[in-house]
């Protein structure tokens, strides 16, 4: 009798993260190119609208499984579809905004979370003074509540919104409450478990990035004084 037994499905090939960090890009340029009627494209175009070299593009998208055809390209609605299922796009993922300032609003009533699959199921603050009040339309609650919210609304996702030395504390309650998954723009590094996925997003430390650029672009461009030595030289 022949056998019957089913071989182990095979694990999950894990995408390097600086791969995993360019797939959101691509899914952005390949969005606007089907609203442009775009029905196919190269890895070098892909890579020209992205910014980067086309073997980099050709080895993120073999991640997927996606090795295009040559002399024809990529299928652009596949490669949605297949970044959208290795981004974990084809499920909602409910989040949970810890703190109701001006940047937890702000956040809470970025439109760019519920459209790309992350609704906000709740709010929570610490201050009495903002527990009851709406944002983005849903009423905020206290932070004693936050345990009870991601078990009844199935939450994912937890934003910490708070000012710097109450992130920490923010954490400690998300992962006590069980989510393993925390966007994190407070600025501090935060101390958690190792099966805890953390993301900061820091914009001073951002801004500083910039101001790096921005310095050394000056630095590169010759001085009034310097154009004026030229000029005169040259009469």
């Amino acid at each position: 009798m022949a056998d019957t037994a089913q071989s182990p499905t095979p694990a999950r090939r894990r995408i390097p993260d600086a791969a995993v960090a360019r797939l959101p890009v691509y899914l952005q340029i390949l969005n606007a190119l089907i609203v442009d009627g775009t029905g196919q494209l190269s890895s070098d175009q892909l890579a020209a609208l992205a910014g980067v070299n086309a073997a980099k593009v050709r080895k993120d998208l073999s991640y997927l499984g996606s090795y295009g055809t040559r002399g024809v390209g990529y299928d652009v609605a596949y490669l949605v579809y297949q970044i959208k299922r290795e981004l974990g796009q084809h499920h909602e993922w409910k989040v949970v905004v810890v703190g109701a300032g001006n940047l937890g609003n702000a956040l809470a009533n970025y439109n760019g979370f519920s459209t790309r699959g992350f609704p906000i199921a709740g709010v929570v603050d610490i201050d009495s003074s903002k527990v009851g009040k709406k944002v983005a339309g849903v009423v905020v609650r206290h932070i004693d509540d936050l345990p009870s919210i991601v078990r009844d609304e199935v939450v994912s996702i937890g934003v910490i919104a708070t000012p710097p030395a109450s992130a920490q504390q923010a954490a400690d309650l998300l992962v006590n409450a069980g989510i393993r998954s925390i966007l994190n723009f407070a600025s501090v590094v935060l101390s958690v478990p190792d099966n805890i996925s953390v993301r900061s997003v820091d914009l001073g430390v951002e801004l500083q990035i910039l101001g790096y650029y921005e310095q050394l672009s000056r630095e590169d461009m010759p001085s009034t004084k310097t154009k004026r030595e030229v000029a005169a030289t040259c009469q």
